[in-house]
């Protein structure tokens, strides 16, 4: 039987930029809280320095560590 690893914060954040995002373009977003790193599972943009959904315009209430293009 194999089990596959759980991937690792590092490796996790090495598949995400953490420069300055591009404005008003859907990205991913790989964000961290007391229980682990993921990825918010819905397009969010950078605006005005704050991060939101791209569809209903939620701001992100989470730890950022890095963004990647879908």
């Amino acid at each position: 039987m194999y089990v596959a690893a759980m991937a690792t914060r590092e490796r996790r954040m090495a598949e995400f930029s953490n420069a300055e995002p591009p404005a008003n373009q859907p990205l991913e977003l790989l964000c961290e809280d007391h229980c682990g790193t993921y990825v918010i599972p819905f397009a969010c943009h950078f605006v005005k320095g704050e991060w939101s959904g791209v569809v209903g315009r939620q701001l992100i209430q989470a730890t950022v560590l890095g963004w990647r293009r879908p």
